[in-house]
């Protein structure tokens, strides 16, 4: 049975029908993507999902007892809490099962044959393990550092940034471990290193989970299944974005209508993903083999740590020489510049030189300073030393606030301020509809207000009017946020078709893979690294390097100062507690199993019984065994990494 189930759920908004008649389904495990251009529907059939939105006709099957839980994209939290308090609501719970179950555990080791306890005991069990609740402590810790919400624990969770916020929800979600959930755009607001251990910890925990992204790498890597809204109805997909493309193509073909342009764009964003995603899978095979290979060998000669460390730096290297054409005219001679903020740091000894063609792409963690760099080469913040020469150039700058765009003109003024409805892009005449269509606008929007078009609508706007604009540099600063898949690819074409430099500040790793030839790579020395990789490639290149350079420290580090590692690794009373008891509880246990099983053989007892009650109950026995083999395993190992520290 399906955890929760959407039958001819029909949704409409005054006259616009929304959803019709659609059906749709949650299995326990499936991890679906919602796909849609904005405006199709996506968030409504979340919302139905979620429960907090009724639908006008059909129905909405649940699983008793079901827990669904949504990401917010304006969360709410209880007023005084700090960051941390915040990031623990929800979680009394399953504190109260886990101080139960400790409390159960310890009565059973004296009375096992106790009925109620051991019913009890199982339930909370299950419990704990779907909501992976056994190491919580360490979970919070993990999720709050990763999240990089360690420096404001301690602070009102109110002085936090509506992003910071959108992180705490985040996290407090992923800690409560629902049995259904739903995230609109999770990637929002997180970098990428952020967005990597989302996708681990998303895998690893066999979340059930329904959401929404315009992050096709995301996509590919998390989603089970694809859900298209199109038309007020839905099409489902297997796999992930790779998949959709291709399954999509497919089904375009079968039609008898001809859609050439969207065949057009299909196949050349299926041939992209093809050629360079996968090409690049399979070269980093081959170094993750040998890096496997590595960490065994490591132990008895350590001296190949630094071998493979040398090997992968030279590869990077080989990616990093300079492949600009000197010949091209400069835009900016970047020399020597040093950025300071208030008391922070952001930027040492930056130099470089900017070309008519490079397309560059500034990465980096969140609150490293791209956005800052961007303001400095556009003159708008003045370098705390060094200098930046500019050539002499036009710029056109897109900006997260939408700078180009007044709410009180409509699309026709703002596209044709003189008058008219004709609009000229790059040399071409065109009608303001014709070019607009382009961006996926229908004639009806020319006469509304900017102020009345939702976030997305108004990028796709301020985004479609800076490719009218006579220029030599496009600036942009996270120009995928609050955008569609559809309107990403619109995107992607323009800038690849776009004549001059680019330069984007952006997380999403699909399309700075698609569009850069260069990266601006700031590093945690406040040094930026200039790159000619792939995105993706430079990142998992980082990773080996990072765990090669930890194996080296295992190896070289002295045994004399651990202690303090050790003192931070102890374990916690409960599982010195569990560690004395839990050999025992395994014993009694097997010895349970094996009365059954021993039953299982003689058909005088079986037959008493009842076969089918001493099946369920040998099952639910060999279910808490492993369980608690699991627990203790999971302590042992703890003890052992002490114990190698002392």
């Amino acid at each position: 049975m399906a955890l929760i189930d959407l039958q001819k759920i029909s949704k409409h908004y005054s006259a616009q029908k929304i959803l019709v008649d659609i059906n749709f389904h949650v299995d326990e495990g499936e991890r679906i993507v919602i796909i849609g251009k904005n405006g199709s529907g996506k968030s409504t059939l979340m919302k139905i999902l979620h429960g907090s939105l009724t639908q006008d006709s059909g129905e909405r099957i649940c699983k008793q007892n079901l827990e669904i839980k949504m990401l917010d994209q304006r969360p709410n939290f209880k007023e005084g809490h700090s960051v941390r308090q915040a990031v623990e609501d929800g979680l009394s719970e399953l504190n109260r099962a886990k101080a139960r179950y400790n409390e159960l555990s310890l009565l059973l080791a004296e009375d096992f044959d106790n009925k109620l306890h051991i019913d009890e005991h199982e339930m909370l069990s299950r419990y704990l393990e779907h909501h992976n609740a056994w190491n919580l402590d360490d979970k919070i810790e993990r999720i709050i550092d990763h999240f990089d919400l360690k420096q404001y624990e301690d602070k009102p969770i109110t002085l936090l940034s509506g992003g910071e916020q959108r992180r705490v929800a985040l996290a407090s979600l992923l800690l409560q471990k629902p049995d259904i959930l739903l995230l609109d755009e999770p990637t929002n607001h997180l970098d990428v290193y952020m967005v990597e251990f989302l996708e681990e910890l998303l895998l690893k925990e066999k979340f059930t989970l329904v959401f929404i992204s315009h992050d096709r790498y995301f996509i590919d890597r998390i989603a089970t299944k694809s859900i298209e809204v199109e038309d007020c109805s839905l099409r489902e997909y297997s796999g992930g974005y790779s998949n959709y493309l291709t399954q999509k193509a497919e089904w375009i073909r079968t039609l008898e209508k001809q859609h050439d342009n969207l065949l057009d764009v299909l196949k050349r964003e299926n041939e992209w993903f093809a050629k360079g995603v996968r090409a690049r899978l399979k070269r980093n095979e081959g170094r993750k083999e040998r890096l496997m290979e590595l960490r065994e060998s490591a132990k008895t000669n350590p001296a190949q740590i630094r071998k493979m460390s040398l090997e992968l730096q030279r590869e990077a290297k080989h990616f990093n020489r300079d492949k600009s054409v000197n010949r091209q005219k400069m835009l900016f001679e970047v020399e020597d510049v040093s950025l300071t903020l208030g008391n922070k740091e952001l930027l040492k000894n930056f130099s470089s030189r900017i070309l008519q063609k490079d397309v560059i792409a500034i990465v980096g963690p969140n609150g490293s300073g791209k956005s800052t760099l961007l303001k400095t080469l556009l003159g708008r913040i003045e370098p705390t030393s060094g200098k930046i020469k500019r050539g002499e150039f036009k710029i056109g700058y897109f900006d997260q606030h939408r700078e180009l765009l007044d709410d009180d003109k409509n699309l026709i003024e703002t596209f044709c301020p003189n008058g008219g409805d004709r609009v000229n892009v790059r040399g071409s005449d065109m009608h303001v509809f014709g070019y607009l269509k382009n961006f996926l606008f229908p004639r009806e929007f020319l006469d509304k207000k900017i102020g009345v078009l939702s976030g997305g609508e108004k990028n796709r706007i301020a985004l479609a009017l800076l490719f009218t604009k006579d220029v030599d540099i496009l600036i942009l600063d996270e120009p995928t946020n609050d955008l569609d898949i559809p309107t990403i690819n619109i995107l992607e074409e323009q800038l690849t078709n776009f004549n001059g430099a680019v330069i984007i500040v952006s997380h999403d790793r699909y399309f700075v893979d698609k569009i850069a030839k260069k990266l601006f790579i700031f590093k945690k020395d406040k040094h930026i690294e200039e790159s000619h990789q792939q995105y993706s490639e430079y990142l998992e290149m980082e990773k080996e390097l990072q765990e090669l350079e930890e194996m080296q420290q295992v190896e070289e580090k002295p045994k004399t100062q651990p202690r303090e590692k050790a003192k931070t690794l102890k374990l916690t009373y409960k599982e010195k507690i569990a560690l004395e008891q839990l050999p025992q509880e395994i014993d009694a246990i097997e010895e349970k199993i094996q009365e059954k099983n021993n039953c299982l053989a003689d058909p005088k007892c079986y037959e008493k019984i009842g076969i089918t009650v001493l099946a369920k109950e040998l099952e639910e026995l060999e279910a808490l065994y492993e369980l608690k083999v699991e627990e203790l395993l999971t302590i042992q190992e703890k003890e052992e990494e002490i114990n190698s520290y002392l």
